[in-house]
């Protein structure tokens, strides 16, 4: 193995165990189920009203970064990488 790919490999690994652990510190969305769907749901309260400043947009918004790195390393550990190790041999 090259050390692009031990290099790629555990920033990936990495990723993914962050991903996991932010996906399990976030909470659950208890009106967000059939019969809100149905009624409305619509709960106008000083914590939905202001929800853009709460810990768990802080946590989906790094999920979500984190997400789009991983992915773009994988596509460069799939793509650029052999490319580099084609052009060195």
């Amino acid at each position: 193995m090259e050390i692009y790919e031990i290099v790629c490999g555990a920033i990936v690994l990495l990723a993914c165990i962050l991903i996991v652990i932010l996906c399990m510190m976030q909470d659950q969305k208890q009106d967000q189920n059939m019969t809100s769907a149905l009624g409305g749901g619509s709960n106008d309260s000083f914590y939905k009203n202001n929800e853009n400043n709460t810990r768990d947009v802080a946590l989906q918004k790094l999920t979500r970064n984190i997400g789009i790195i991983t992915m773009l390393v994988l596509l460069a550990m799939n793509i650029i990488v052999p490319l580099i190790i084609n052009i060195s041999k």
